[in-house]
């Protein structure tokens, strides 16, 4: 697939229009280089996803939102750290296929939207060298339908975010008000051209059980048949006071007050996260392995 598209790069709904191929550098923080952080054995992925041998996750740095709350800061953008290092072609091709080797179930490409081109020509080059296990999009949702596009039939399940449908709490949150249309345009495409292969994640935000509200009502009035639901409790505070983020784990009374909206919106397929008011899970990207070791097996590291 051709590079030409981060010339005026206009790949996510930020549309920044800088030319990476050059060295500039979009809201994602990355040039035209596709940069990875991590690649693992994932057994905390949604029971089908991680299966017996663990989602194949790769984690690709940069991201082209500004979560306040976000868990993977140190390879995100917007951070001092922005951990990871560029690969060539034959490199994630040897990534996937050390995954596979090791009875991965999937290659789950983790926050890979600003990097679209360099993942749909990696995909190609991973199935030519022998990849047959499926590939998944673990995605903000933040995303541009023209871009998923590109992808097409490369990716088998499709695993995106829907934070929010309130654009003021997008805004201060997340640092994109626009994340709800985008969103939500995204995901409908996706249910569109692979029903059944949808899984909508929605994490809780304490304090914020409103928009947690407002994404359970649409997921019922859109989603139902489609795709399957993913409520997941584990926000954590990251000691981010600029963003204004919750400071305080999920409470036993939200938790269970949204677990009584399940049942007031019929939302029956789907997974629902234990409540979790710890960090100890949390990754650290510095290490050979970011995760606690009952929860990933390294296959390759920065």
């Amino acid at each position: 697939m051709s590079l030409d598209f981060y010339k005026n790069c206009r790949l996510c709904p930020r549309v920044c229009g800088v030319n990476r191929i050059a060295g500039s550098h979009g809201y994602c923080g990355e040039d035209f280089r596709l940069r990875l952080a991590f690649a693992g054995l994932h057994s905390g992925e949604e029971p089908p996803l991680s299966g017996s041998g663990g989602s194949g996750t790769i984690f690709v740095s940069g991201c082209n939102l500004g979560c306040g709350f976000c868990q993977n800061r140190q390879i995100s953008s917007h951070t001092d750290e922005h951990l990871g290092r560029a690969v060539s072609m034959e490199e994630f091709t040897a990534v996937c296929l050390d995954l596979q080797k090791k009875n991965a179930q999937n290659i789950n490409i983790v926050t890979g939207s600003h990097a679209v081109p360099a993942i749909a020509q990696g995909l190609d080059a991973a199935k030519s060298a022998g990849l047959v296990i499926p590939a998944l999009w673990n995605s903000s949702g933040y995303e541009s339908v023209e871009t998923l596009e590109l992808l097409g039939e490369r990716i088998k399940i499709w695993l995106p975010d829907l934070k929010t449908l309130d654009t003021n709490l997008a805004g201060k949150f997340l640092n994109a008000q626009d994340y709800p249309q985008a969103a939500v345009q995204a995901i409908q495409w996706m249910m569109k051209t692979r029903p059944g292969g949808v899984i909508i994640r929605h994490l809780i935000l304490p304090g914020r059980l409103e928009s947690t509200h407002s994404v359970l009502r649409w997921f019922a009035d859109n989603a139902g048949g489609k795709a399957q639901l993913s409520l997941m409790s584990q926000y954590t505070p990251m000691n981010n006071d600029a963003s204004g983020a919750p400071e305080r784990y999920v409470s036993k009374r939200e938790y269970d007050t949204v677990l009584g909206w399940l049942g007031e919106f019929g939302i029956e397929d789907g997974f629902c996260q234990e409540l979790v008011t710890g960090s100890d899970w949390l990754p650290d990207f510095n290490r050979a392995n970011p995760f606690p070791s009952g929860l990933s097996v390294p296959v390759w590291h920065f």
